[in-house]
């Protein structure tokens, strides 16, 4: 593989909300503008969801509190959409901000085959200068990740193994508030592909029910963990209410992006992230990693998307 080293909004909030309660899909999946994915007040509530965790039925979430986080007293944290302004992105050492998506597509170019198995990918076919970011399993909670994405308005999609995240769900519920999504990706982690049917079933829908849970939202997107799946990975999906299942073609390393083929981005391209601290990344922590990879992005011409608009 080669590797890069260089560096007025309530009532269209309620209508997404109604909709998702009618169609019990993800509120995240609905398509928003840029200015809807992070609202200036940290106040906006969650949208209400239908969650279920263990099989229990689960409580509604609309206008949930958000948690205090780590490294901060709360308050700090709910002041981290105000603190953002022209100019924010200077404080991660970026020369230009990043470039506004383009509007998303009309259909999402990734459906659904006609078997009602998920669609499989690791690049969405789309002629836009974009690439998505996604971020798995949770085991780093970097606070300053939180001002970050802010800052920068950085779209991305979560996806949570409970075994990393669960220990504090209430950090990613402020990530998520700032307009990025969360999804399933297992409870455990384990290779899917040594689980039999019911194994497989019990990993994936357990989890999306938990995500369901705790931030109110039905995710339809999936990740099976190292990307490994079979045809019982499909079904059992499937029968979990997962309509995709994304793969990559980039992964964000801390010396810069590595490719499956080639030596740099191409438009629609996944990039696989992970929530890792100092310890798994060479002293490097995720805002420098984050920072290094949206220089990239930049200097290749890209900017990044949301990938639920595509997906």
């Amino acid at each position: 593989m080669r590797r890069t080293r260089r560096s007025g909004r309530r009532s269209s909030a309620a209508a997404i909300a109604a909709v998702c309660l009618l169609a019990l899909t993800a509120c995240a999946d609905a398509a928003r503008p840029t200015e809807e994915w992070f609202p200036q007040s940290a106040e906006e509530p969650a949208a209400p969801g239908d969650g279920r965790a263990d099989g229990k039925p689960g409580a509604r979430h609309a206008g949930r509190t958000p948690r205090a986080l780590p490294g901060g007293d709360g308050k700090a944290r709910k002041d981290v959409a105000r603190a953002t302004g022209p100019g924010a992105y200077r404080r991660w050492g970026l020369d230009r901000p990043l470039a506004a998506p383009p509007t998303p597509p009309a259909s999402r170019p990734v459906q659904p085959g006609d078997s009602g198995l998920p669609a499989v990918a690791g690049r969405v076919p789309t002629r836009d200068k974009v690439v998505f970011l996604t971020i798995d399993d949770g085991w780093d909670k970097d606070p300053e990740l939180i001002r970050m994405a802010a800052d920068l308005r950085l779209p991305f999609s979560m996806f949570l193994s409970d075994s990393a995240a669960g220990g504090d769900y209430g950090y990613f519920e402020e990530l998520r508030r700032l307009g990025n999504s969360v999804h399933g990706h297992t409870l455990t982690h384990p290779d899917l592909t040594s689980l039999p049917y019911a194994g497989q079933r019990r990993q994936i829908c357990r989890q999306q029910e938990r995500v369901a849970d705790a931030f109110g939202v039905r995710p339809t997107l999936f990740r099976a963990p190292y990307g490994k799946y079979d045809a019982a990975t499909l079904r059992a999906a499937a029968s979990c209410g997962v309509r995709a299942m994304p793969l990559w073609r980039a992964d964000m390393k801390a010396s810069g992006l590595e490719y499956r083929s080639g030596d740099r981005l191409r438009p629609g391209d996944i990039v696989l992230a992970h929530f890792r601290g100092p310890g798994q990344q060479g002293g490097r922590t995720m805002t420098d990693v984050m920072a290094e990879f949206v220089r990239e992005v930049q200097r290749q011409g890209f900017t990044v998307a949301r990938l639920e608009d595509y997906m």
